[in-house]
């Protein structure tokens, strides 16, 4: 399975009680309210989903766009 920008905007966005329109490219995610906790759920649910992700990907920069950058290249290896 593939995911998409359009449904990690809305994970996240579901995540943090959020409508998913509230969540920018560019956002710090964490700023909107995303912890650890929330970004391991989050991981856990794009596992599986078929990308092979660690929170080393992603805990670098906390942007949709950086993530976006992150999941593609994930994907792009299988």
């Amino acid at each position: 399975m593939t995911i998409t920008l359009e449904r990690m905007r809305a994970d996240i966005a579901r995540m943090i009680h959020e409508e998913p329109e509230a969540v920018g490219l560019d956002d710090n995610l964490m700023d909107l309210g995303l912890d650890s906790m929330r970004l391991m759920n989050l991981i856990l649910l794009w596992q599986e989903a078929g990308v092979d992700l660690d929170f080393g990907d992603l805990a670098e920069q906390f942007t949709l766009a950086a993530w976006w950058k992150a999941i593609e290249a994930r994907q792009g290896e299988g």
